[in-house]
């Protein structure tokens, strides 16, 4: 499978953000992406007031993003905020295209290193999986990659890969975090993680995460195979789909789990 990393930087506009998803979609289609993945907040960066801008599924920027598939004949993932309980935004991934229509609500929200995000941000809470050709993909946002219980889910769920959209907080150590952190994951689930993230917008923001590049794609043996340095670009790349069998054949993580232990 041919997938796309959209390492951009997003502003606090929704309009020209959409513009700028339409821009790379097309130029990740004539590439021959089947699938383009986007950073969190692919919507509006953080630092920005996010319940103003909230949106639901079927409002105006997320049917922007459906046409920009259609038009494409891409499945495009995008980080959004849609409206939630008490006068907070969810932290939703989009994922929508030819067959494709599903969201997934961010589920470990970032209250570390500073930021809140709880404050303004409700949790989601459940996992979300995809099927693009026959081949499955969970979905996963920023911080939820501390938490290997999630990949593992979606490995149950029978993904042989996660797309993980971030906007990753700067600071020191945090680069080194990032990356360990990405390849932990595959390795504990024996999957591909395909991580991108906000380029490095150049300018502080404050304690908001407002990304710091370096997107990657990992195999399902740890190993990085592609990545990116801190400024935006687009990285198109081939998954296999079938290395994911041949290492959980000799990598038996999955198998040799024993949850009764830990319940």
């Amino acid at each position: 499978m041919r997938i796309a990393i959209g390492q951009l930087t997003t502003g606090p506009d929704p309009d020209k953000n959409l513009r700028l998803v339409a821009e790379w979609t097309r130029r990740a289609a004539d590439a021959g992406a089947r699938v383009v993945v986007f950073p969190e907040a692919s919507m509006a960066c953080f630092g920005t007031p996010l319940a103003p801008l909230a949106q639901p599924l079927d409002g105006p920027w997320a049917d922007g993003v459906r046409e920009i598939a259609r038009a494409t004949g891409t499945v495009v993932v995008a980080g959004m905020f849609t409206p939630a309980d008490e006068g907070r935004v969810a932290n939703t991934l989009l994922a929508t295209g030819p067959g494709v229509e599903e969201s997934y609500d961010k589920i470990h929200l970032y209250d570390a290193f500073g930021f809140r995000e709880s404050e303004t941000v409700a949790p989601g809470s459940r996992p979300a999986v995809i099927d693009v050709d026959g081949v499955r993909l969970g979905l996963a946002t920023c911080y939820d990659v501390r938490f290997p219980e999630l990949f593992r889910a979606h490995a149950d769920a029978g993904a042989v890969a996660t797309l993980l959209a971030a906007s990753w907080g700067a600071g020191p150590g945090k680069l080194d975090q990032w990356e360990l952190l990405v390849r932990a994951r595959a390795l504990d689930a024996t999957v591909w993680v395909a991580a991108v993230g906000q380029a490095d917008p150049g300018t502080p923001a404050g304690p908001a995460p407002t990304g710091i590049g370096h997107s990657l794609l990992v195999g399902p043996d740890g190993t990085v195979r592609a990545s990116l340095g801190a400024d935006p670009e687009l990285l198109v790349t081939d998954l296999d789909v079938e290395e994911v069998g041949a290492v959980r054949e000799k990598t038996s993580v999955l198998a040799n789990r024993r949850p009764e232990v830990w319940r």
